[in-house]
This record gives C-alpha cells, sequence and structure tokens, in this order.
C-alpha cells in the first residue's frame, strides 16, 4: 500500500503525537516508511511545510530537509511534469464535479476569473497529491491519501476539498489516526 500524506497530517503527527513518542518509535517508522517508499510526501507539501507553524514539520522531522536524505530516497515526489491519466477528463471534472457552485455563484466569477482560480487549484497541493493517486491507481497499486479534511465544505472556497473529490474519483482516503492504527509493527507505548 502506498500512502500519500498531506500537510495538515504531518502537521498534526509533530503537533499532536510525536510530543508523546519519548522512545522516538513513531519518528523512526515515519522515517522508515518514507525510506521504502511506502508514504509518499510530494514537492508541493513539503513546500507548505517550510511555512505552516513557523516550519515546525521540517523541524522535527529534520530528515525531509536532509539533502542526502531527499537524494537517497526520493523526497520530496516531484510533480512538475505529472499528468492525469485522463486529462481531459480530470479538467471537465474539475469545472463541474469539483467546483462548488454556490459559492462560485456567490462571488460572481468572470470566465476568465474561473480559469485563473481553475488552473491555480490544478497547480495546487491537494490536485497535484489527487493525480499522484489516480497514477498510482493506474499502475495497480493500493493507494490511500490521508487528510485531515473533512468531506463538507464549510470554508467558502470555489473547489471541493480532497475526501469529497476523492469519493468522486474512488481514491481511498483516511485521516491521520485512520492510517496508523492500519500500519503493522507500531509498538507505541504512551506512558
Amino acid at each position: 500500500m502506498k500512502v500519500v500524506i498531506d500537510t495538515n497530517s504531518l502537521l498534526s503527527l509533530v503537533r499532536y503525537y510525536l510530543p508523546f513518542d519519548n522512545n522516538g518509535v513513531l519518528f523512526q517508522f515515519i522515517k522508515k516508511k518514507i525510506e521504502n517508499n511506502e508514504i509518499i510526501i510530494i514537492d508541493k507539501v513539503l513546500e507548505e511545510c517550510n511555512f505552516i507553524s513557523k516550519g515546525i514539520v521540517i523541524s522535527k522531522l529534520g530528515y525531509l530537509s536532509d539533502t542526502s536524505f531527499q537524494k537517497s530516497f526520493k523526497v520530496p515526489f516531484k510533480t512538475d511534469s505529472l499528468l492525469a491519466p485522463a486529462p481531459a477528463k480530470l479538467i471537465r471534472q474539475v469545472e463541474s464535479q469539483f467546483v462548488n457552485t454556490i459559492v462560485r455563484k456567490q462571488k460572481k466569477l468572470t470566465d476568465t476569473e474561473f480559469e485563473n482560480q481553475k488552473n491555480a487549484f490544478l497547480e495546487s497541493a491537494d490536485m497535484k497529491q489527487i493525480i499522484l493517486c489516480l497514477n498510482l491507481q493506474k499502475d495497480g497499486e493500493k493507494v490511500v491519501l490521508v487528510s485531515e479534511e473533512t468531506e463538507s465544505s464549510n470554508d467558502n472556497k470555489l473547489f471541493k476539498k480532497i475526501p469529497a473529490i476523492c469519493k468522486i474519483l474512488e481514491i481511498e482516503t483516511m485521516t491521520l489516526p485512520e492510517i496508523l492504527g492500519q500500519f503493522k509493527g507500531i509498538g507505541i507505548d504512551f506512558q
């Protein structure tokens, strides 16, 4: 199984789990999963990690900024030339199924404004993760996208959230606690 993990899940990992990881078991477990290409962190997520919460993710998971680690284990996954398996179909879905039509109407976007926001969304970390998952599925991999987002849209954004889009595309999503519960071999002792 391949796990593609988003920025907020990494932030939750370092904020809420690692402080209790007294023996470094979880820290090493996550590192090993990244080394084995079982947990994939894309370039856009790593970029976001540099800026959110004063770079706490990079600070706590120092190996993510270690150039020798990055070279040895191809971290982060480069998405600059990543294409969806069916690009035209995905574009149509972004325009019709992934857009929050109510928000689009409320914002009274012109076609040009919508096109600009659509293009920005297609280049976002969220969509790059989804496109990576689609490619992994096409190659026969079992893939899970880990996100702390909920399916419901309550933030007045133009496009739906990761779980809602993944539901449409039949990509499995889990939260960080759910995926940690799936992993075998984590012997964490919270004392």
